[in-house]
């Protein structure tokens, strides 16, 4: 028998909500990875926001021993894994490091979009799928329906699938049985070299940063010095150990396991997913395949409300990253907000997650400018180069072509509400590939600008489907498009913070709809304010704030009264006009809110 053969190494695959964590509790509890007085529930999701949204935002992995009814005790290592689309390549490094999934599905809901591009990637990596029907217990319960959906959308045999509740602990057995006669035993080459998969990493205050590793080939001890070979950086291994799901250590790590290491590294940017990690004194001479460093996909701008705060929201994003490589940020001003941070995220609910850790970890109150879309640049001369932020957008003339990203978007749902979902995403210049039928459902494919989507369109789609539909994206290509920068001008002044890069179609409405919100919200003064939309030198929408004025002709009576109402008005009239020159036009933080929830109300 060889060292690998007990071993299975596992990923759980699910929509949000579908109850994947919860089943993870269950299979922990029946190994006795943790006694009853130490569980929790969803133990895997470590931090609040996870356990609050019911979702999971790290990557989790737990060793667990399990005695089979042949005699043998098997190593079982579960790789709990993100389902939203922000973290796909997280999704894709953790299969990666497994040679099975499990496929979670609930049974009172069916396939879900984010269900499809993760199980096509298990599909991609050759994964051996074990279709669990989740929430069996409940009476709404369908699974015939339920299976028939998984064989029509996915294409998989559903003819033994397991029945399971993460609640009751129905099936259990029956899963951890499938798991080990359906899955394969990993399979190692060479026990001479040291091959490794860096699957993850996070930073421990006491530790560092702790790696967690997939050793393909080779052992990894205590003591050894290892090669990064992304960067080839050395480090020596002082920790070694397993989860299960407390840190346990060891020795060694060899052939199939998974486990962590801790180097003394101090920022998580030197510990990059997907990187190979060899021996320095016998390395490999060539990388396993598929690395790619993350690219914020989304960029927006961060300012503290009070203007005192900046300092604290250095420090905090500083101490955000050292747990986040993915986030990245650099100082940035405005005139209208002042001092502040452009950070980029992997996609909105990155964003959403980062802010709200801020907000609660760290006390900021922030205002967040409009989210944005790197985008590809080629001036008349030549020269090109990303743009992600407005306000670096060069003059129309020096402009060749302006390139965005476009995304291959899933949507599936409720065939009643697919007349809406299609008009949304006509709206939001979206193109048409294909559509299918399972059941009453439906499943859409579409291509979308990924500027359009940012702004509200999940908001939109779960609004007009009751919250039925769901949605999945990758990134596909870039195309031309015909974007130009909307600028925003209170008396003559550009107000950079709101200013935004926006298809030729819908300025307009987004230039008339900024100047109606602001003159709402800025309050008025003792001169008369304009607020101006315009791209380049061209206003394309107005509104008036009416400056306050004093009755001077009060208390003029009697004869020769014309002349002297004349001169009093005239020069009340150039005292508002040098006010006006003089004069600064105060925008309350409130207008700046109201402007930037414009795109959601809409």
């Amino acid at each position: 028998m060889s060292s690998t053969e007990l071993i299975r190494n596992f990923s759980i695959v699910a929509h949000i909500d579908h109850g994947k964590s919860t089943l993870a509790d269950r299979l922990i509890q029946t190994c006795g990875g943790l006694q009853s007085r130490e569980m929790k529930e969803q133990v895997l999701d470590s931090m609040d926001i996870e356990r609050e949204r019911g979702i999971t935002i790290k990557a989790q992995t737990v060793r667990l021993n399990y005695k089979h009814k042949d005699g043998k005790t098997y190593i079982l290592n579960i790789m709990d894994t993100p389902g939203h689309v922000d973290f796909s390549y997280e999704v894709s490094r953790s299969l990666a490091a497994c040679e099975g999934s499990l496929l979670i599905v609930d049974s009172t809901q069916g396939v879900e979009a984010q269900t499809l591009a993760n199980v096509y990637q298990a599909m991609d990596n050759n994964h051996e799928i074990v279709v669990v029907l989740n929430k069996a217990d409940l009476p709404a319960s369908e699974p015939e329906l339920v299976k028939q959906e998984i064989q029509d959308v996915i294409g998989l045999d559903t003819s033994s699938a397991i029945l399971a509740s993460g609640k009751t602990g129905i099936g259990i057995e029956d899963i951890l049985t499938a798991i080990v006669e359906k899955l394969p035993a990993p399979i190692s080459e060479s026990n001479d070299q040291l091959k490794a998969l860096l699957v993850d990493s996070w930073y421990d205050s006491y530790l560092g940063v702790v790696i967690l590793v997939r050793i393909i080939d080779g052992y990894i001890k205590r003591d050894d010095e290892i090669l990064m070979m992304s960067n080839s950086a050395k480090y020596k291994i002082d920790k070694v150990g397993v989860f299960t799901p407390k840190p346990i250590n060891k020795d060694a790590l060899g052939p199939g396991e998974m486990g962590f290491i801790v180097t003394g590294i101090k920022s998580v940017s030197e510990t990059k997913v997907g990187d190979t990690i060899t021996l320095s004194k016998n390395p490999i001479t060539k990388a396993l395949p598929g690395f790619k460093p993350s690219k914020p996909v989304v960029f927006c701008g961060l300012f503290p409300v009070d203007s005192s705060d900046y300092g604290l929201l250095r420090d905090s994003l500083g101490k955000l990253s050292l747990n986040d490589s993915s986030l990245i940020y650099e100082a940035e001003s405005s005139s209208a907000l002042g001092l502040g941070f452009r950070c980029g995220f992997l996609g909105l609910l990155h964003l959403e997650i980062a802010v709200q850790r801020l907000d609660r970890e760290y006390n900021l109150n922030l205002i967040t400018t409009t989210p944005g879309v790197v985008y590809k640049l080629e001036k008349t001369d030549g020269t090109k180069s990303d743009l992600q932020n407005p306000s670096s957008m060069p003059e129309p003339n020096f402009i060749k072509t302006i390139k965005e990203p476009w995304i291959d978007a899933t949507l599936i749902t409720p065939d009643e509400y697919l007349g809406s979902i299609i008009k949304l995403c006509e709206e939001k210049r979206g193109l048409q590939k294909n559509l299918s039928y399972s059941g009453n459902r439906a499943v859409l494919k579409y291509e979308l600008p990924l500027n359009e989507v940012v702004f509200d369109f999940y908001d939109r789609l779960k609004s007009i489907s009751s919250g039925y539909a769901s949605f999945d994206y990758e990134i596909n290509d870039y195309k031309d498009g015909d974007l130009i920068k909307l600028s925003v001008l209170v008396n003559a002044e550009p107000v950079d913070a709101l200013s935004m890069i926006i298809h030729r179609e819908f300025a307009v409405r987004q230039g008339r709809l900024i100047c109606e919100k602001l003159k709402e919200l800025i309050p008025r003064h003792q001169f008369q304010i304009p607020i101006q939309a315009a791209i380049g030198g061209k206003v394309i929408a107005r509104e008036t704030i009416q400056g306050f004025k004093k009755d001077v002709l009060t208390k003029i009576h009697g004869g020769g009264a014309r002349d002297r109402k004349r001169k009093l008005l005239d020069k009340q009239k150039k005292g508002k006009s040098r006010m006006k020159q003089f004069g600064n036009v105060e925008i309350p933080q409130e207008a700046f809110i109201g402007v930037l929830k414009i795109n959601k109300d809409t």
